[in-house]
């Protein structure tokens, strides 16, 4: 279904601020903060401890799941929300490793996000099997894919850079080694299409707080293909994820579907402003977004080259290997970031040199890229990022 984009009227953006910084932290839909006032006075502050039956606060990750789903190309019944990413990266690994008993290495790469290889770090130390977390460049990972291999966990889209992998290609070779596919959809849920269904990769995970606007800490995802569930025992073996936990058996018996995927509780407040943030896809059709996003990274890279020669294109040239996301590199760019940010352009820096520019056709057009470009060109050529201030180093960059 095509759909006409983008829908800047359902966001809740400061007037004249281009928001280039989507594949961090999404804005703000409209409709959450109605929702989540609602959640806090009339379902916790009326009904209290009865909303987990009144507003049906139990069954609440499942039926978001299933929404996210819908954005991955999952079947309902195979996606879970709560806990976070790095949680939702432990429990695929340890359920992983044990399917392959007779593999030791974990097969990863240097575009990784950083808390994909710590927690493979950690859970191969605590396990103390011999198991070793194998690290490649990207371009050589389908050459290290062998039958020593248990697992082959990625990122599908580097944060870094946006260089997209071939989620279809490395998940079948990986398959004809035998070996598990996980991947890591952080840079990919709601920014390109996806169709885990025909990918047929045994795990996958990812956060809702980027381009599926689920604000700042909303609860992570986790798909199990339907047929491994069964085969999948969880190593963090939560109350929630007990096949009858109002039972308080001291047993754990695993539910019988994606629900034994759950850990903790969730957190209720932040995953009802996830499902209303998540209205903004209805009828949105993810091809759609792929052709604009496209459309728009493509200007964006046209305009700053032509303005900024002093930048370095760090983002592959051709955009089928892309994400949703552009990054140029400067000797000094986190100091070009802040003042761009300070001019009104919101992108975001990542060390040693990278300079990130999200873009969302959901809610940014042709103009907002155009004008990006013009501002990044007056801030390089006067120098403004040479002051003092747009050098200060913040906690977050």
């Amino acid at each position: 279904m095509n759909t006409a984009l983008p829908r800047k009227e359902l966001f809740d953006l400061p007037d004249g601020l281009i928001y280039l910084d989507g594949n961090s932290l999404g804005p703000l839909p409209r409709s959450v903060a109605a929702t989540v006032s609602r959640v806090v006075t009339e379902q916790w502050g009326t009904q209290l401890i009865r909303g987990w039956n009144q507003s049906r606060w139990m069954q609440q990750p499942g039926r978001v799941g299933d929404i996210v789903a819908g954005l991955l190309g999952a079947p309902d019944g195979s996606v879970m929300m709560g806990d976070t990413l790095s949680i939702k990266v432990f429990q695929a690994l340890a359920a992983s490793l044990p399917l392959r008993p007779d593999r030791r290495v974990i097969l990863s790469d240097t575009g990784n996000f950083p808390t994909d290889l710590y927690m493979a770090q950690g859970l191969v130390e605590s396990l103390g099997q011999g198991h070793e977390l194998r690290v490649v460049e990207p371009e050589a990972v389908e050459a290290a894919i062998d039958d020593s291999v248990a697992v082959v966990m990625l990122t599908h889209v580097d944060y870094r850079t946006g260089r997209l992998h071939d989620m279809d290609g490395i998940t079948a070779l990986t398959h004809q080694v035998g070996a598990i596919s996980l991947w890591d959809l952080a840079h990919s849920a709601g920014a390109v299409p996806l169709d885990l269904t025909a990918t047929g990769c045994e795990y996958a995970v990812g956060c809702t707080y980027k381009y599926l606007n689920g604000g700042p800490g909303s609860p992570a995802f986790i798909y199990v293909r339907p047929d491994m569930i069964e085969l999948t025992r969880p190593a963090l073996a939560g109350w929630m994820g007990h096949a009858a936990p109002f039972a308080f058996d001291p047993r754990y018996q695993p539910a019988m579907s994606i629900e034994r995927m759950r850990v903790g509780t969730q957190p209720v407040i932040q995953t009802s402003a996830l499902e209303a943030a998540l209205e903004v896809w209805e009828g949105v059709d993810m091809q759609d977004i792929r052709d604009a996003s496209i459309q728009l990274s493509e200007r964006f890279i046209k305009e700053v080259e032509a303005r900024c020669p002093e930048l370095r294109l760090a983002s592959p040239r051709a955009a089928a290997q892309r994400g949703s996301q552009v990054s140029f590199a400067h000797e000094h760019g986190y100091a070009v970031m802040q003042a761009l940010i300070d001019a009104g352009v919101i992108g975001d820096f990542r060390a040693p040199d990278i300079m990130r520019f999200g873009f969302t056709p959901l809610y940014l057009d042709e103009d907002d890229v155009i004008r990006a470009a013009s501002i990044l060109q007056e801030i390089l050529a006067d120098r403004r990022w040479d002051e003092p201030r747009y050098r200060v180093v913040n906690a977050v960059t």
